[in-house]
């Protein structure tokens, strides 16, 4: 038989393919916000940071759940392995209130909580600069 067979090939690549696709949503935080653009570089971490999510509407999210400011402190003591030596990366919509921004950062800082960090995206660099 001179011929190659490719169906364990396919079949192999097709496997994959439904795996990175069922896989690829959970590896970002699920509530979908638009994050302003700045020309920051990316910070290396070794620890996964705990994630705050401020949407337009001014909903807070840790994670993927929502919630109150008020519980804030106690569901991001929960989550902290570290205390309050954590780092803590709030993302904030582009349309959302920079006061509400504020009230969640404001109540991590004074809960003790020193790395506190905003996510933006890279914007993309202009020609000629």
């Amino acid at each position: 038989m001179s011929e190659i067979n490719v169906t364990p090939m396919v079949d192999v690549m097709l496997v994959l393919l439904i795996i990175f696709m069922v896989a690829a949503p959970l590896m970002t935080v699920g509530v979908p916000i638009e994050l302003p653009q700045t020309q920051a570089k990316q910070l290396n971490t070794e620890q996964k940071p705990i994630t705050i999510s401020v949407t337009n509407e001014g909903a807070i999210f840790l994670g993927d759940n929502p919630v109150t400011l008020d519980d804030l402190v106690t569901q991001v003591a929960a989550v902290a392995v570290n205390g309050t030596e954590d780092r803590i990366y709030v993302r904030g919509d582009l349309a959302a209130n920079y006061g509400s921004v504020m009230q969640v950062m404001g109540a991590l800082s004074g809960a003790g909580y020193a790395k506190i960090g905003l996510i933006t995206e890279q914007a993309a660099q202009q020609q000629g600069q």
